[in-house]
């Protein structure tokens, strides 16, 4: 045996001395021309573009200036090739990543809402940033807007960066007002906000006002009349509070029985948001709330924006969100480094500037407000300043424990309300029952 296994290593050298030979003498053209086709290959591939896509729930003036960044930033080098995907609505954008998560096959940066990232970090859909955020030598996160920048915060993780910020302020025709002699001042409590909506319903005939559909609006004039979503505690649900009851139970009074209010409701994707704004634009109401982001679709010959109103009894503090870029965990290295390269792209000081100049939507960047073309556009269109305004002194988003199961119950209410016409005591105690047994669950 021994013997045996001598005899193999002996010819095992023998051959490895032959292949050595082989290879010593392989060093004219054949040797170079195989160098000189490794080179080449590996020039290739280094020089290939990383290809990746870019996944976003906007359309109208919104989905237009998107894929004029994009082309901006495909035109500014040439390692990254970003293509835009536009989805009906944040919702829709939501829905799809999480079937392509199922797929495996995933985009390399999607926009979500500041909720979203929140749950999506914590059951780590989505890859962390620190680590390349802490590379980037010319990002400074003390740069961007706190409140924004927080937002894209989960467990000390920074799962996403602000690309914009938004929060929902009032839009009203000038002419409609000062033609029945109502000043901007009627809009300062939404008790006042009501008179002028009569008023204007009664000399006129069109709506005097049209709330934006959904439990967003809704939410925002709940907290501004001191509501609460939880207990001290965080253990109970308190969404059926007199807070919440009396806000919502004035909007659906207004649309249901007094007629001087009205909402657009159902459609594909945006489509009840742009028919709202058609609403206004076009003599049928007089006024709307809407978002921040509506400004690049808006005639300011027509109208102004205003921030929104409190009660009587209470201080205006309607919400304030961050829509934010994140990276999918299941993105590979190289395409999360291509991702983070055109978000940094995205939200950099003249391109927020840029975009808060073209749609309305804030700045996430605190020194955009010393781009040259920003500080010139804000003096010859101080409406640009309201949201912002606004969001100094806006609530912070919710963040739901359960997973968004709180905000599917509130959803279901607004519709209650707002659309079938059912008193918000009723629809809002319903929501309270379904949201504390998803609580407890959690709890």
């Amino acid at each position: 045996m021994e013997k045996r296994f001598n005899h193999v290593i002996y010819l095992a050298i023998v051959m490895f001395m032959f292949a050595l030979v082989g290879c010593s003498e392989n060093t004219g053209t054949e040797a170079s021309e195989t160098k000189i086709e490794g080179e080449v290959a590996a020039e290739k591939t280094t020089n290939e573009p990383v290809e990746i896509e870019f996944w976003y729930g906007l359309g109208g003036n919104l989905g237009e200036n998107v894929e004029r960044i994009i082309s901006e930033f495909n035109e500014s080098q040439d390692d990254v090739v970003v293509t835009g995907v536009a989805q009906g609505n944040y919702d829709e954008t939501e829905q799809k990543i999480q079937a392509a998560i199922a797929a495996k096959k995933v985009p390399a940066a999607v926009l979500l809402g500041d909720d979203t990232v929140y749950t999506f970090g914590n059951k780590g859909i989505l890859a962390p940033m620190d680590e390349l955020i802490k590379a980037d030598k010319d990002l400074k996160p003390e740069d961007f807007v706190e409140a924004f920048y927080q937002q894209g915060t989960v467990n000390e993780i920074q799962y996403g960066l602000p690309l914009y910020g938004t929060t929902q302020v009032m839009y009203y025709r000038k002419d409609l007002f000062e033609e029945v002699g109502i000043s901007a001042d009627s809009l300062d409590t939404f008790e006042s906000l009501g008179e002028a909506a009569a008023k204007i319903k009664e000399e006129k005939g069109i709506y005097g006002w049209m709330p934006m559909w959904g439990a967003a609006n809704l939410m925002d004039f709940a907290m501004s009349n001191g509501a609460k979503y939880l207990s001290e505690d965080g253990k109970t649900v308190t969404i059926d509070s007199p807070e919440w009851i009396e806000a919502w139970e004035f909007i659906r009074k207004a649309i249901h029985e007094d007629e001087t209010m009205a909402i657009n409701h159902g459609g594909e994707g945006w489509a009840y948001w742009y028919k709202t704004i058609d609403d206004v634009l076009q003599d049928r109401a007089a006024g709307y709330t809407g978002s921040s982001g509506d400004q690049g679709d808006l005639d300011f010959t027509k109208v102004a924006a205003y921030p929104q109103p409190g009660w009587e009894d209470h201080a205006a503090a309607p919400h304030a969100y961050a829509l934010l870029a994140s990276i999918p965990a299941l993105a590979s290295p190289e395409q999360q480094e291509a991702a983070y390269q055109f978000i940094t792209f995205f939200n950099s000081p003249e391109k927020t500037a840029d975009w808060s100049m073209n749609t309305g939507y804030i700045a996430v960047r605190t020194s955009a407000n010393e781009v040259p073309e920003f500080k010139k556009f804000a003096k010859e269109n101080p409406q640009i300043l309201v949201p912002l305004k606004q969001a100094e002194t806006a609530t912070p988003p919710f963040h739901d424990p359960t997973g968004g199961k709180i905000i599917d119950a509130l959803t279901k209410a607004a519709d209650k309300v707002e659309i079938e016409g059912i008193p918000a005591a009723e629809a809002l105690k319903e929501a309270q029952i379904e949201a504390q047994r998803e609580l407890d669950r959690v709890l």
